[in-house]
């Protein structure tokens, strides 16, 4: 599956438009009480790549379901909650047939 931001995919040739695809993945945030903004930022960090990378999962799971072999246009959205700690990635992108 070949993923990319871009709405071209260079020596390939776009030959079918499938839909728009969408991966999204939340998590609670793990509580991390440190005197360190570090690893403060460390733990943010970890805990944002997880999901993100569940999203692409969920987001290459729905391109399949459509018998898409790439993803063009991708965009990622990250929204955190600081109330409830909530970290929520959704990635959009258009599920397409390329050759």
């Amino acid at each position: 599956m070949i993923l990319t931001t871009t709405n071209t995919i260079e020596d390939h040739k776009i030959n079918d438009y499938l839909g728009i695809v969408t991966g999204v993945s939340v998590n609670s945030r793990k509580a991390s009480f440190s005197f360190s903004m570090k690893k403060s930022y460390q733990s943010l960090g970890n805990s944002i790549d997880e999901v993100k990378e569940e999203a692409f999962q969920n987001l290459n799971e729905n391109a399949l379901n459509l018998n898409a072999n790439a993803v063009v246009g991708i965009r990622v959205d990250v929204e955190m909650v600081p109330a409830t700690a909530l970290i929520m990635v959704s990635i959009t992108g258009t599920a397409v047939k390329v050759l």
